[in-house]
C-alpha cells in the first residue's frame, strides 16, 4: 500500500512538472477522497492549492474533510470567498462543525460568513451541544417519512430529498409532532407493494440515543447492534438527527487514542505524531512525569527509613527492583483488563466485589507459581551457581513470600482503582500503568520490610 502511494505521488508530481493538467484531473477524479487527502498532505505547499483546485466540487469537499487541520487551514488561507463557499456548500453540517471546532476564531468567522443561512443555522445548532455528546457528532441530514404515506409516496420523497442526505438506507418514521415512532429501510420499501402503508412496514421497537448521551455510548450502541446509523432524539422524543457508522468509527479511534495516551501518562492530543513539534510533545509528557517523579519520593522515604535493616542484610537490596517491577506488571495486567471491560460495559461498579474476588483467586495462583519458581531460582542460580553465600533458604523465603503478597495486593489494587474512578465520573484510563505502578511500589516495599523484620528479626 505504501509503495502504491509513492508511485502515485511520483506520477502526479511528474505530470504537474510537465503541466499535463487534463491528465491530472482525469486521474484525481478516479481516486478515493481519503487517498487524495493523504497525497496532498505529503505534497509541497505550492502544489497543494493547484491540485485541490482541479477537483470537482463534491469530491473537493470530501477530500477537505479527510485532511488534517494544518492542511485545511493552509487551503482556507489561499481560498477566495467564492472557492470557500463552494467547499462549505458541499459539506454536511456535522462535517462543517468538526472542522470549525478545530479552527481559530478568524477562520471560523470566514467559514460561517460563506455558508448559506440554512447551513449556518444547522452549524450553530450543533455547536450548542457540549463536546463529546451525541448532539455534537450527529447530522441533521436524514430521510423522514410519515406513517400514513404509501410506499410509492415514500420512494418519491426519497428520490426528491435523498440527494443531500447522509444516508438513505434507513428511513425514520415520525409523527406530526416530529416524535420518532418507527424505522424502515430502502430494502423493505423496494420489496413492498406500492400501495402498502408505511405504518404496516415500519419497526416500532426503535433503539435511539439522547442528544446529551456520551459519544462513546453512541459508538458502542452502533457497534452492539450493527447499525449503519442510530437516531438521536431530544428529551421529548423528537427526532433531531442521526449518528452514522463512519462518525462512530471516528469516535472509537479518538477514544481509544485518548485512553492509550492516558494509560501511558501523556496529556491527550488528537494531532498525529508527525504533526506535533518537540516542545509540544514535551509539554504533553512532562506534567505526568513530574507528578510520578514526586510521588516516587515515597519509595525513597521508605527505603531511607529502613536503612538500618538493609545494612544488617545487604542482600535484600538486590531484590527490590524485581519485587517492584513484578508488582507493577501484575497491577497493570489487572488494570488494563478492567479498563477495557468498563469501556465495553461488560462490568459496572456494582460488580466490584465479584471482580475483586475473581482477581484475588487469579493473583493467589499467579503469586504461588511465581513465588515457588523464585524460591528455586534464588537457591539454584543466585546461591549455588553464582556461589553467593548470602542467599540462604531464609532469605529466599522472605523474598518469595513478599513476591506472593505483592502480586495479590497489586492485582486487587489494579482491578479496584479503575472501577472506583468510574464511580466518581473519572476516566478509568487515568488509573492505568504509571499510577498503579507507583502505588504498588510503595506497598511492595512496606510488605518486604515487614516480612524481613518478622522472619529475619532485623
Amino acid at each position: 500500500m505504501e509503495r502504491n502511494y509513492v508511485t502515485v505521488d511520483v506520477t502526479i508530481g511528474k505530470l504537474l512538472d510537465e503541466k499535463k493538467y487534463k491528465t491530472l484531473k482525469d486521474i484525481l477524479s478516479t481516486m478515493n477522497a481519503y487517498d487524495i487527502a493523504v497525497l496532498l498532505e505529503d505534497m509541497h505547499d505550492s502544489k497543494i492549492q493547484l491540485l485541490f483546485r482541479m477537483l470537482p466540487k463534491e469530491l473537493a469537499a470530501d477530500v477537505f474533510v479527510e485532511m488534517d487541520e494544518d492542511t485545511q487551514q493552509f487551503l482556507i488561507k489561499g481560498f477566495s470567498d467564492s472557492e470557500l463557499k463552494d467547499v462549505v456548500d458541499e459539506l454536511s453540517a456535522d462535517d462543517a462543525v468538526d472542522i470549525i471546532e478545530e479552527m481559530p476564531a478568524n477562520v471560523v468567522k470566514r467559514i460561517l460568513r460563506q455558508a448559506d443561512p440554512e447551513t449556518r443555522k444547522q452549524i450553530n445548532d450543533l455547536l450548542k451541544y457540549p463536546d463529546d455528546c451525541a448532539g455534537s457528532i450527529m447530522t441533521t441530514e436524514f430521510v423522514s417519512l410519515r406513517p400514513n404515506m404509501t410506499v410509492e409516496e415514500a420512494i418519491k420523497r426519497i428520490r426528491r430529498t435523498g440527494v443531500d442526505k447522509e444516508t438513505i438506507y434507513t428511513c425514520y418514521v415520525v409523527g406530526n409532532d416530529s416524535r420518532l415512532i418507527g424505522i424502515t429501510t430502502i430494502k423493505a420499501l423496494l420489496l413492498a407493494e406500492e400501495d402498502e402503508i408505511i405504518e404496516s412496514l415500519m419497526e416500532t421497537n426503535v433503539i435511539s440515543v439522547g442528544t446529551l448521551d456520551d459519544q462513546e455510548l453512541v459508538a458502542q450502541t452502533i457497534s452492539n447492534y450493527d447499525f449503519l446509523a442510530v437516531p438521536v432524539v431530544d428529551t421529548e422524543g423528537r427526532l433531531v438527527g442521526i449518528v452514522t457508522v463512519d462518525d462512530a468509527v471516528d469516535v472509537m479511534v479518538e477514544e481509544t487514542t485518548e485512553d492509550i495516551q492516558k494509560m501511558a501518562a501523556i496529556a491527550t492530543t488528537d494531532k498525529p505524531y508527525n504533526k506535533v513539534g518537540v516542545f509540544e510533545t514535551t509539554w504533553h509528557r512532562i506534567p505526568w512525569l513530574l507528578l510520578l517523579m514526586i510521588s516516587s519520593t515515597f519509595t525513597g522515604i521508605i527505603i531511607s527509613s529502613f536503612e538500618d535493616k538493609l545494612a544488617a542484610s545487604i542482600v535484600l537490596t538486590a531484590f527490590i527492583p524485581m519485587l517492584m517491577g513484578t508488582g507493577g506488571n501484575a497491577g497493570s495486567q489487572s488494570s488494563v483488563t478492567i479498563i477495557r471491560s468498563l469501556s465495553l460495559e461488560e462490568i459496572e461498579f456494582k460488580d466490584i466485589l465479584w471482580v475483586i474476588f475473581k482477581e484475588s483467586r487469579v493473583s493467589i495462583i499467579c503469586g504461588i507459581i511465581l513465588g515457588v519458581v523464585n524460591f528455586g531460582k534464588m537457591l539454584l542460580v543466585d546461591g549455588w551457581m553464582l556461589q553467593n553465600p548470602s542467599i540462604t533458604p531464609t532469605i529466599a523465603l522472605v523474598v518469595s513470600l513478599t513476591l506472593v503478597i505483592t502480586i495479590i495486593v497489586a492485582k486487587i489494587i489494579g482491578c479496584s482503582l479503575p472501577m472506583i474512578a468510574k464511580k466518581f465520573k473519572l476516566d478509568p484510563a487515568v488509573m492505568a500503568s504509571p499510577f498503579i505502578t507507583t502505588v504498588v511500589d510503595v506497598v511492595s516495599l512496606l510488605v518486604y520490610f515487614w516480612i524481613a523484620t518478622e522472619i529475619l528479626g532485623i
